[in-house]
């Protein structure tokens, strides 16, 4: 029976980060969104590795579940089930390599807390991990990738959001052209990479260099109600052994959940300062330079992308696991009642659509169309149809702001 997986997110202890992002919350939003498996992010942080230990348990095979005593009966019954948790981390590695400043994020899976506390013991001499979640460590990702190695061959790095321009291994503003220019020897380690928020598959596909190479999707989730706005899905046990042989092998795979990812706050170049957003085309018309200011605009993914790729827009490789593209679902609420998406209004709208027809993700991927209209409104039935559909209209982000995402025209709003 496949399964959904969530394995990057983030505490409490990271910056700008919901005080909500605790175990208990993050067992109640998993079930919620229709996730499984959940990483814990953060796990060199040494507070929240201590909240981990006492409030979770092991679930077996390298899992671990959220102890009965810290349950509530705050779940709705249709979407109840069972939560597992993976021990994860972030890394922030900033550094100079081939006379460059590199800023490359990385995710770390571990099998167990021992493998976790000997991997702080390590970066502890290395940095401080107590004033941030995502410690920031003066320390090359080749040796971040050794010291993980070293300490556990089942342990797993995974370059997060691959493509974002500041922090990511082919982000271009920091990064590199390659995952070989990036770790040299031990590129063989890397299964997988992160697409990010302004990413999907089929940009990846582009590049021949990443066909053996897993694309993993995760919300990288500062708050509770974030999570699952990307996620991966999985055919096999779950269990830490079987979904880490799926990520190195790929057999098991079966497919990402994707934002839209115009709706990524880095897919068009731009500068936010003056409010210009550009096409790869345009920005190269305008040698790179913000035609308000004349400042360098940041490269968004999409130019990025198209800088690195060797392949046409349409490829597809053979056997490649396929996506689907989806808006929150308090998103979509908030366009079909007319207030904000933190309104008390869409809150409770979202309560009670999940009551009644089960977790987000079935809601918005499986559920009729004609059951959503019976137990919410026609107007979300017809929004959930449009979005399967493709047919929604998006104002792409850029440099650092999300992009705006409208599914009714204003022909559609003024309808009855």
């Amino acid at each position: 029976m496949p399964f959904i997986a969530d394995l990057h997110i983030h505490s409490k202890y990271s910056r700008a980060t919901s005080r909500d992002m605790s175990p208990e919350s993050l067992w109640k939003w998993a079930q919620m969104k229709g996730i499984s498996v959940i990483g814990t992010g953060d796990f060199t942080h040494p507070l929240w590795l201590k909240e981990l230990r006492d409030k979770l348990e092991p679930a077996g095979s390298g899992l671990f579940s959220l102890k009965k005593e810290f349950r509530s009966d705050h779940v709705p019954p249709s979407s109840r089930a069972h939560v597992s948790f993976m021990l994860s981390a972030e890394i922030s590695c900033i550094y100079r390599k081939h006379d460059r400043t590199r800023k490359v994020h990385s995710i770390v899976l571990v099998p167990g807390f021992d493998e976790a506390e000997r991997i702080s013991r390590v970066l502890t001499r290395i940095g401080n991990l107590h004033s941030d979640g995502r410690p920031i460590l003066g320390l090359d990702a080749q040796e971040l990738l050794k010291i993980i190695l070293d300490v556990s061959a089942d342990s797993l790095v995974i370059p997060a959001h691959a493509w974002t321009p500041h922090f990511s291994v082919f982000g271009a503003v920091s990064g590199f052209d390659s995952l070989q220019e990036c770790y040299d020897g031990l590129t063989t380690h890397i299964y997988a990479i992160e697409t990010g928020l302004s990413s999907d598959p089929a940009m990846n596909w582009r590049l021949s260099a990443l066909d053996g190479v897993r694309l993993l999707s995760n919300s990288d989730a500062h708050s509770p109600s974030k999570i699952g706005r990307e996620a991966n899905i999985f055919a096999t046990d779950i269990s830490y052994p079987a979904i880490m042989t799926a990520i190195k092998t790929g057999q098991g795979m079966g497919g990402t959940i994707e934002f839209f990812p115009q709706e990524g706050k880095y897919h068009y170049d731009g500068h936010r300062n003056c409010h210009v957003s550009l096409t790869p085309k345009e920005t190269i018309g305008h040698n790179f330079r913000c035609p308000a200011c004349g400042k360098k605009v940041t490269v968004g993914v999409m130019h990025r992308v198209e800088e690195l790729a060797d392949r046409d827009e349409n490829y597809r490789p053979a056997g490649a696991p396929g996506y689907q593209s989806i808006i929150p679902l308090q998103e979509i609420i908030s366009e079909t009642v007319g207030v904000g998406v933190n309104s008390k209004a869409v809150t409770r709208a979202y309560g009670n659509v999940i009551e009644k027809l089960g977790s987000e993700f079935t809601v918005l991927m499986d559920t009729p169309l004609d059951d959503i209209g019976r137990a919410a409104s026609p107007q979300l039935m017809h929004a959930i149809g449009k979005m399967r559909r493709g047919d929604i209209h998006i104002e792409p982000g850029y440099d650092g702001e999300f992009g705006k995402v409208r599914i009714f025209d204003e022909a559609e709003i003024k309808k009855p």
